[in-house]
């Protein structure tokens, strides 16, 4: 039996996280699936993102620990978990959702999982909001200088 595990986001801006993220999700199983977040949940759920959907899609599925990239669903979350029937869902760290509340709902749903919760990664310092930070703090201290 294939241990199909699944990971989803927003993937907005890859960084060295998301790398870490996959490659320690895609550990916990035979094959990991990606289900990168349309740009309507990016919206309700972070920010606008700066990268359209098929645009994100097609940069996670490039990454090598990433078996194939989907887009979710627009209206429930736990849709792609029922059609792609995953063994194991992997979450960040910083992800909101309860493990306990995900097994549950899925269970409920047909679809018994493993919830399991990918530690931070080293390279924290590098995630998504503190990389634009860093690039707005830059582009402040060029325009003041004479």
């Amino acid at each position: 039996m294939v241990v199909r595990v699944m990971a989803t986001g927003v993937f907005d801006l890859l960084h060295p996280g998301h790398v870490y993220f996959l490659t320690e999700a895609r550990k916990l199983g035979d094959e990991l699936v990606v289900v990168v977040a349309r740009d309507q949940t990016a919206r309700r759920l972070k920010h606008e993102p700066y990268s359209p959907e098929h645009i994100r899609r097609a940069m996670v599925e490039a990454l090598k620990p990433v078996d194939r990239a989907i887009l979710g669903s627009t209206t429930d979350i736990y849709a792609t978990v029922v059609s792609e029937r995953p063994s194991i869902i992997a979450l960040g760290y910083d992800q909101i959702w309860n493990e306990g509340e995900v097994e549950r709902e899925c269970a409920r749903r047909g679809v018994p999982v493993k919830v399991a919760r990918i530690g931070p990664s080293p390279h924290d310092d590098l995630a998504t909001r503190r990389i634009v930070e860093r690039i707005l703090e830059r582009a402040r201290s060029t325009e003041a200088r004479p």
